[in-house]
Parts: C-alpha cells; sequence; structure tokens
C-alpha cells in the first residue's frame, strides 16, 4: 500500500515533461507510480516514485494488466496522467502510413485505452481525476507536424468528450496544452525541422523564442505545475479544459 497518500499513475513519466510531473506530484504528496517503456532510474533511485511498470499504452491487454496490478498492490488510483506520447516530423506529401499510425496509437489511443481502464473503479468510487498532455499544436494548424497536430487535436476532443459523460460521477479529466518546451523530444523536433527547413537546430530554436512572447523556451516543470494544479482540490470545478501553458506562443 501507499501509506494513505492518493495514488497517481504516470505514463511516460521516466523523462521530459513527465519526470516533472512526477516529482511535482510527489512534492504534493501523492504516491507515483510510473507506467512507461523505459525504467525511470533516477526517479527511483531519488525516491520521487514508489515504482514502475512496463507499459506499452497502444495494447489493450497490457494497459489492462498494468492497471489490475497497480490498484491490487497500492490501492486505488485517484489521478491518471496520460503523458506518454511521440512525434516525428514530414511534410504531408512525403508523410508515411507507419509515421501516422505510430503518432495516432501512441498520442490518442493510448489515452483512450489508459483512460477506459481506470474509468470503471473510478465511476464505483464516485471520484477521481483524468490529466492528458495535449498540445498547443492541438488547437492550430502546423505544418511538418499534421499528423501530430491531428493526435493531438483528437486528444483533446476526446478529453472534452469523456468529461461530459463522466463528471455525474464526481470525475474530472481535463488537458494540458504544451508549447515549446525543452525537452529530449524538442532537440530531435530541432534537428528534423531544421533539415526540413533548411536551417541550422539554433536557428529553430531561436525561432520559438520569438513566436513565445514570454520570452523563452518552456521548461518542463511549467506543464508540471499546471498538472499539479489540476489534480488538486484547488481545480475541483475545472472539467473538460484544455489548458495552454505555452508563454502565450498560442495567442
Amino acid at each position: 500500500m501507499t501509506e494513505n497518500k492518493p495514488l497517481a499513475l504516470v505514463t511516460g513519466g521516466s523523462q521530459g515533461i513527465g519526470a516533472a510531473i512526477c516529482r511535482r506530484l510527489a512534492r504534493d504528496g501523492y504516491a507515483v507510480i510510473v507506467g512507461d517503456l523505459v525504467k525511470p532510474d533516477s526517479l527511483l533511485a531519488e525516491g520521487i516514485v514508489q515504482d514502475f511498470v512496463v507499459l506499452d499504452v497502444t495494447r489493450k491487454d497490457t494497459v489492462t494488466a498494468a492497471v489490475q496490478s497497480i490498484e491490487n498492490r497500492f490501492g486505488p488510483i485517484e489521478v491518471l496522467c496520460n503523458n506518454a506520447g511521440v512525434s516525428t516530423m514530414n511534410r504531408v506529401v512525403d508523410l508515411t502510413e507507419r509515421e501516422w499510425d505510430f503518432n495516432f496509437n501512441v498520442n490518442m489511443k493510448g489515452v483512450f485505452l489508459m483512460t477506459q481502464a481506470v474509468l470503471p473503479a473510478m465511476m464505483n468510487r464516485r471520484r477521481g481525476v483524468i490529466i492528458n498532455t495535449a498540445s498547443m499544436a492541438g488547437t492550430k494548424g502546423v505544418p511538418l507536424l499534421a499528423h501530430y497536430a491531428a493526435s493531438k487535436w483528437a486528444v483533446i476532443g476526446f478529453t472534452k468528450s469523456v468529461a461530459l459523460e463522466v463528471a455525474p460521477y464526481g470525475i474530472r479529466v481535463n488537458a494540458v496544452c504544451p508549447g515549446y518546451v525543452r525537452t529530449g523530444m524538442q532537440d530531435r523536433e530541432l534537428v528534423w525541422e531544421a533539415q526540413l527547413r533548411g536551417m541550422t537546430p539554433d536557428a529553430v530554436q531561436a525561432e520559438y523564442i520569438r513566436l513565445t512572447p514570454l520570452g523563452r523556451i518552456e521548461e518542463p516543470e511549467d506543464v508540471a505545475r499546471v498538472v499539479g494544479f489540476l489534480a488538486s482540490d484547488d481545480s475541483r470545478f475545472i472539467t473538460g479544459e484544455a489548458i495552454h501553458v505555452t508563454g502565450g506562443a498560442n495567442l
């Protein structure tokens, strides 16, 4: 069990935004479980997370088994953070089916399967919080990321629809929409975009900063702070929202 701490499950929690979310939720008093394909060695060594489960969010059998195992061992999942996500970058005319399916399977199907797995127990208890990591790209057109943007638009539509369905059970469902965040994913995207546009990665990053009114690259902790708020009782009357955390880059 988790010593009476509420339990939070964070998918894709081993690095980047997910790791920052784990640190924030642990600081806020949650027992945190990471579900990922990569073991969060530093978070485990520091005692930030309670445990780690190998989790492929695109496979229903492993999702169902993982959720059942976690609740049997540690108790009810009070907060689910659907943070696992991927990206690739390409022009639409060159985009492959494999890229399309990869982005949608992780970014959207994973959110669906995880949500479906935790909802029955949350509905029985008549409480729970689900927070989905969407993206600024899920609210606007983004050249070279049409497939990724489409998957994040889907996450936002799913978030709003599920929020309406489960509100009578006292369950809140929201999404956060990060902007240009300093992560390993962004490091890869800088290289891809530079190659596709004939620029240098530094020039691409400088453009990201110019497009952000607050004048800097976003840090994972900026997103984690908002997730902490949405997980807390301070946001008890907020549901179905897609909250931008972009430094104004979405404006």
